[in-house]
């Protein structure tokens, strides 16, 4: 098996055994370098990356660029400043920025397709960071791998997405990578924020309520209300919001008794998820947080190496 990817633009177009292929290689980046410590490793010496930020993301810019500086890449830091306000397009900056001799940009941009777009236009290995409603397939995988830690298996598990499904692309990758590798995925949202068609995907099941989809889950994931990306008040009630989808303690007990709660963040304590979840012994929220930049190490590795056997 060949890994040919040049970019990583999505998991919709990924592959079962690619995606397996992408945690198992995270796993091996958190082990070996993440959780011993090491400094920087050379995998990625002379290479340069670039983060291109159309929207504000501290926590997944932070990510990137903590992934890259341990594989001993230089990083370019392009921000949300008056650089990207002075009408210059997506095509021209990225050819500016390629002309620097970057080998990879992460880019975060608002409008869906934004990643697949520049990657007509520059040499340089392109990273999705997050494109309008499309896709954020670096943060699912992040959730995926952490999932399989304590899992061990994707294959039968229930898994219940609760909140803003509608404007969050998280949830859309997500959406795909657990159905492809052989998950039941139960979503939970009020109308307005339902995709048409999703239940079109297969192992999907939409419910009214989150008490519905997350009776007998494995694996409950919240998701924040996505205020700046509703063009009108889609919730027009947040106590109502709160009263049938916050996911607390007496919610989270008609899952079954191992199950694990997460969240790709930010949270909004109170609202989509109580403190006391959050806190408590269920949450994996900081494993979370802690597998983003072994998820974006490997990465990086791949890309730089692509065509390598996955077999080797």
């Amino acid at each position: 098996m060949q890994f040919n990817k040049k970019h990583f633009l999505d998991l919709k177009t990924l592959s079962c055994e690619e995606i397996h292929y992408i945690i198992h290689s995270a796993q091996k980046m958190k082990y070996t370098i993440v959780s011993n410590k090491f400094n920087t490793t050379p995998l990625l010496k002379g290479k340069t990356v670039a983060t291109l930020y159309y929207e504000e993301h501290s926590r997944s810019k932070l990510s990137f660029e903590l992934a890259a500086q341990n594989l001993s890449a230089k990083v370019i830091n392009l921000t949300t400043s008056h650089e990207f306000n002075r009408g210059e397009s997506l095509k021209d900056l990225g050819r500016s920025v390629d002309q620097m001799g970057v080998d990879f940009i992460v880019i975060r941009h608002p409008l869906s397709g934004g990643a697949h777009y520049l990657t007509k236009y520059v040499n340089a290995s392109v990273i999705n960071a997050g494109d309008g409603r499309n896709e954020n397939p670096s943060q699912a995988l992040v959730d995926l791998l952490s999932i399989y830690e304590i899992k061990h298996r994707f294959e039968g598990l229930k898994v219940a997405i609760i909140g803003d499904i509608m404007h969050n692309r998280v949830a859309r990758s997500n959406i795909w990578g657990l159905t492809k590798l052989g998950a039941k995925v139960s979503i939970a949202a009020p109308p307005t924020l339902i995709p048409d068609k999703i239940e079109d995907i297969s192992n999907i099941s939409v419910y009214n309520t989150a008490t519905e989809a997350i009776i007998d889950a494995d694996v409950i994931m919240t998701l924040k209300i996505q205020s700046q990306r509703q063009e009108n008040n889609l919730v027009p009630s947040m106590n109502e919001y709160k009263r049938l989808y916050k996911l607390d303690n007496k919610r989270l007990q008609y899952a079954k008794d191992d199950v694990i709660v997460m969240h790709p963040g930010p949270v909004n304590r109170g609202i989509e998820i109580s403190s006391e979840v959050i806190d408590g012994e269920k949450s994996i929220i900081n494993l979370q947080q802690i597998n983003g930049v072994a998820v974006r190490m490997s990465l990086f590795n791949l890309l730089s190496k692509g065509g390598v056997n996955l077999d080797a």
